[in-house]
């Protein structure tokens, strides 16, 4: 990124951390906890302990970090290599990302931009100007991809409460500044759980792993009673209402998959899990020693905030997300599709000098779609 793009957006972050300090969530048991952040142009920093808020401010000042990150984890020591920290707990995270659900307008909101000659156009496998294949894909996602992200954590929602337990209240639903969602769930029976049963945690919510016994389905002398109800709870249950539909079909059903056997049965099975598995990041819920991005900061992915969904259905990131202010900005804009921030349309624009607000100049930079005029 050129000095001057990043001193921009250094001091557009500055602003907001300065005005906009009372979003940060300062976690609880806060000492216990991993830091870490990364500056523009620069690497990580990690390994480091806060006190309170007071100190958090004091890192967000001094340093006006692109990115700031906290462990899930709970540690007696953890300002100390990972080996020497001495774990404790961790909360359980989800992850749920646009890009992970196989959405089939996705490409639409694609940009490709070329490693070789830098040439940007809209999605393709190659690139129209020097045929390389070596592209890097930037996503502006419509409310579309954000409603399907949200339709997986209601599904998930769904399932910690009916099956595993959980409390609602102990379940937080953030934004992650970028194009999904990080569910939080705290003071929850999984707390101490290790990688690998958080692992198989994670199978179980995306209904993974199944085998067709547990539905009913035997290779030897099946019987038609196994098979589960409608109203029968957990996976049983949605899996009789994707397959069966109605229990009026359900006996006729039954005796389709009888008739065509175990092996097409398991088929029908990784087929039903594709569409009512909810679709995380399993390799977030396993890691037990992560660090995630700190609620109230701002994804330098995007320009927008990591912020808590207080009612998920209204929620609109590019809006509710969108903090940064409107002082209008010269850039130099190479962004092939429309978006839109704050109820306002911008683009598409090709290689043209345009005058915009800072959050949309923000947020283009950050996508690598412009430059500073």
């Amino acid at each position: 990124m050129k000095e001057t793009d990043a001193k921009f957006l250094e001091d557009s972050f500055k602003k907001y951390y300065f005005e906009h300090f009372d979003l940060i969530r300062v976690p609880e048991r806060t000492s216990e906890r991993e830091f870490g952040y990364q500056k523009f142009n620069s690497g990580m920093t990690r390994h480091l302990s806060i006190k309170d808020d007071k100190e958090l401010h004091l890192l967000f000042m001094q340093n006006i970090p692109s990115d700031v990150y906290c462990s899930n984890a709970y540690y007696t020591f953890p300002n100390l290599p990972m080996n020497e920290k001495d774990w404790k707990e961790a909360d359980l995270i989800f992850d749920i990302d646009a890009k992970d659900l196989n959405l089939p307008y996705r490409k639409n909101h694609l940009i490709s931009i070329c490693n070789e000659c830098n040439e940007i156009s809209k999605f393709s496998e190659k690139c129209s100007k020097c045929n390389s294949i070596k592209l890097e894909n930037k996503a502006l996602p419509c409310s579309k991809c954000i409603d399907a992200s949200k339709n997986e954590v209601f599904k998930l929602i769904e399932i910690l409460v009916n099956d595993l337990d959980v409390t609602k209240e102990n379940i937080h639903v953030y934004f992650s500044g970028n194009e999904g969602f990080h569910v939080y769930v705290y003071n929850s029976q999984f707390q101490k759980i290790g990688s690998r049963e958080r692992s198989d945690l994670a199978d179980y919510i995306m209904f993974k792993g199944t085998i067709p016994e547990t539905f009913g389905m035997k290779k030897f002398k099946p019987n038609r009673t196994l098979f589960p109800n409608l109203d029968d709870k957990g996976w049983r249950g949605r899996f009789s209402k994707e397959v069966f539909g109605s229990k009026s079909k359900r006996s006729k059903i039954i005796s389709e998959l009888l008739a065509n056997g175990y092996s097409s049965f398991q088929k029908t099975l990784d087929e039903v899990s594709e569409k009512i598995g909810v679709k995380i990041d399993p390799n977030v819920t396993m890691d037990i020693h992560r660090i995630f991005r700190l609620p109230g900061s701002i994804n330098s992915k995007s320009g927008l905030s990591k912020i808590l969904c207080n009612d998920l259905t209204k929620f609109d990131p590019y809006k509710d997300a969108c903090f940064l202010n409107d002082n209008s900005v010269e850039v130099v804009a190479n962004c092939p599709i429309e978006f839109k921030l704050k109820n306002k349309k911008f683009g598409p624009y090709i290689n043209e000098k345009v005058t915009i607000p800072t959050y949309a100049a923000v947020y283009m930079i950050c996508k690598k779609l412009a430059t500073l005029a």
